[in-house]
């Protein structure tokens, strides 16, 4: 138990960090400027005709300790800079920073330490065997961010493995609870068939209705078996749906949908938009007896495929519980997280209502 507290407190993170990997961060540093101090002693010792005992806490701050500790000062805003602030950014981007930051770490940390040791009485290297603070200091960087690469490698491929293994599992419960609540597709869809014959000709509008209806289960069905489906697909599911919607709340009930047609053949998730839109009708535009309107808009900008759903319905206050309201939201937000490390953010519609906003990566 005890063993399990220790680990638990070690891993508490900090703007992402953990205790763990400062300690580490911090332990890397000590080390290098240990190794760096036995290795000015053992060439003073090779190269002076008297001998010096090995550890002396003022030589050691003089010729390593500070040295060292101006490294990591000007190594974390990198670091931050680099795995935390941009840490989405393809990798062959991320050398042009170090293009620009390697220049100026080796110049700044130079200045500055001389400066101090020149302020202090110091003895350092001069005239042309600075060129060795410069190599020294050069290698250090690259070895230091050739770590710090490697690690946030493994990190990123073991968190992949991760939401790879939870997905399976999440799939897997999907399909199984869908085949205890299955019906047979061919006998659904038998069905609605032969309602749709035995309707007298002049009810031409329930007979379309029917057939949207089945529609939108032939797509459901079709959903369960497939991992991502083009745009526009979902798009003519979501306006099926709506159209049923629109039989039952009339004139309270608008729609506006905009999506650029460069991006109809993108492949998404399918089932991605309709819970948003199911939520929206349900718990903010059904209670209003003005009713509202519905809003999809979908664009491409750069890289990301951004998804604004908004309603003009009574708007939600306490935005921190709306993910335990219903299954719909709660998955949605899931699959986002797992598939595309992308946020489902929930915020307020002008002038009223509620709006809900995401991207993805294609």
């Amino acid at each position: 138990m005890n063993a399990i507290l220790v680990h638990k407190s070690l891993n508490k993170k900090a703007f992402g960090i953990s205790r763990i990997e400062c300690f580490a961060f911090a332990l890397f540093y000590i080390v290098s400027s240990l190794v760096y101090y036995f290795t000015i002693w053992i060439t003073n010792q090779a190269y002076t005709n008297y001998s010096t005992p090995f550890w002396n806490f003022s030589n050691y701050i003089s010729s390593s300790g500070v040295d060292y500790l101006l490294k990591m000062l000007f190594t974390i805003p990198i670091w931050v800079l680099i795995f935390r602030i941009f840490l989405n950014i393809p990798s062959s981007k991320k050398i042009l920073f170090h293009l620009v930051l390697f220049p100026l770490f080796i110049v700044s940390h130079k200045f500055l330490y001389y400066k101090i040791s020149q302020y202090l009485g110091w003895g350092r290297l001069s005239g042309f065997l600075e060129i060795w603070d410069y190599y020294i200091s050069s290698l250090f960087y690259i070895l230091q961010f050739s770590f710090f690469h490697a690690y946030d490698y493994y990190h990123q491929n073991n968190k992949q493995l991760l939401l790879a293994s939870d997905l399976k599992e999440s799939k897997l419960k999907s399909e199984l609870s869908a085949l205890k609540a299955q019906l047979n597709p061919h006998f659904l869809f038998n069905v609605f068939n032969t309602i749709n014959a035995s309707l007298p000709k002049n009810q031409d509008n329930t007979r379309l209705l029917i057939t949207k209806l089945a529609s939108l289960f032939r797509y459901q069905t079709k959903a369960s078996k497939e991992d991502f489906v083009p745009l526009k697909d979902e798009i003519t599911f979501i306006k099926d749906y709506l159209s049923l919607e629109k039989e039952r709340f009339g004139e309270r009930l608008s729609v506006e949908i905009s999506v650029d047609y460069k991006i109809e053949n993108t492949l998404i998730p399918p089932m991605l938009i309709q819970p948003i839109v199911e939520n929206s009708i349900k718990h903010g535009i059904s209670d209003l007896i003005e009713g509202g309107t519905i809003s999809i808009k979908i664009s491409k900008e750069k890289d990301f495929i951004k998804f604004e759903i908004s309603d003009t319905g009574k708007g939600i206050e306490n935005k921190s519980n709306i993910f335990g309201i219903g299954v719909g939201l709660t998955n949605t937000k899931l699959r986002l997280e797992k598939m595309y490390q992308s946020d489902l953010i929930v915020a307020d519609n002008h002038p009223r209502g509620t709006l809900i906003k995401f991207s993805i990566n294609v």
